[in-house]
């Protein structure tokens, strides 16, 4: 599951956003860093690798940033984000998330955000804050599935490890100095460290545990304005806790974020 702003080189909304003068650039740093994961998988032994395409770019090329000809392996393009299932449904040895970012609100999180730049401020399973790495884990937890590495800037792999622990497979390729800067690793290194990680996190003894809210799970979002709150209105199982904070509480994780996140 791969997401464009964790890539090395990205620092700004023009290199992820469809049809803005950087953004070709961007799609191959993106496409490189996830052909150097599949590299790394094959190297360790990976019989079935899919590329899941998670960044929404806007206008026809949301879910749908990888470069095709340069493509190492099968992908999923155009469809919802977080909602790619059937391999998880089959039974998924274990996930790689490339490329992702920090939560909304990190320092040193380059182009951090959650779900929404604008509209979500934090968002909360149970009383853990998580970012959209968070939201993918769980996705991948619901179906007994572990995540072993996480690829992104610092502040990204730190956010990762905090939730998964210690045994989380991370590979930092940039170092976050404000949302809109960063010292970079060159691609021609981090594609190496990348496909080194990605065949460590598969060639070792899997040390993080598939995640998994505690049930019954109560997921909470705070909002970024009064505004963001009609489109959570009158939704089943969805109460206000005041005029920024929605609640949804479901018997486990996935019924309660079924209520928050429509198809």
């Amino acid at each position: 599951m791969s997401d464009m702003e964790g890539v090395s080189g990205i620092i700004n909304w023009d290199q992820v956003n469809g049809g803005a003068p950087m953004y070709e650039e961007g799609r191959r740093l993106y496409t490189e860093e996830i052909n150097a994961a599949v590299r790394g998988a094959r190297a360790a032994g990976a019989t079935e690798i899919v590329a899941v395409d998670c960044h929404g770019a806007g206008k026809g090329w949301t879910f749908n940033s990888f470069i095709p000809e340069l493509m190492e392996c099968d992908w999923v393009s155009g469809h919802p984000w977080s909602r790619y299932t059937e391999l998880l449904e089959k039974g998924c040895d274990a996930a790689l998330m490339i490329g992702m970012h920090a939560r909304a609100g990190t320092a040193d999180g380059v182009l951090c955000h959650t779900i929404s730049t604008t509209t979500w401020r934090n968002l909360y399973f149970n009383d853990t804050c998580v970012g959209e790495f968070g939201i993918n884990a769980a996705v991948c937890g619901h179906f007994g599935c572990p995540v072993v590495l996480i690829t992104g800037d610092e502040a990204t792999c730190r956010e990762g490890k905090e939730l998964l622990g210690d045994g989380l497979h991370a590979v930092a390729v940039k170092k976050g100095l404000t949302r809109y800067s960063a010292r970079n690793i060159p691609p021609k290194q981090a594609r190496p460290m990348i496909e080194d990680g990605a065949k460590r996190a598969l060639s070792s003894p899997i040390k993080t545990r598939p995640y998994v809210p505690a049930k019954p799970t109560k997921i909470s979002v705070d909002l970024g304005t009064v505004d963001s709150a009609k489109e959570f209105m009158g939704r089943a199982g969805v109460e206000f806790e005041n005029a920024l904070r929605i609640v949804s509480r479901g018997k486990d994780w996935m019924q309660a974020w079924d209520q928050i996140w429509h198809w």
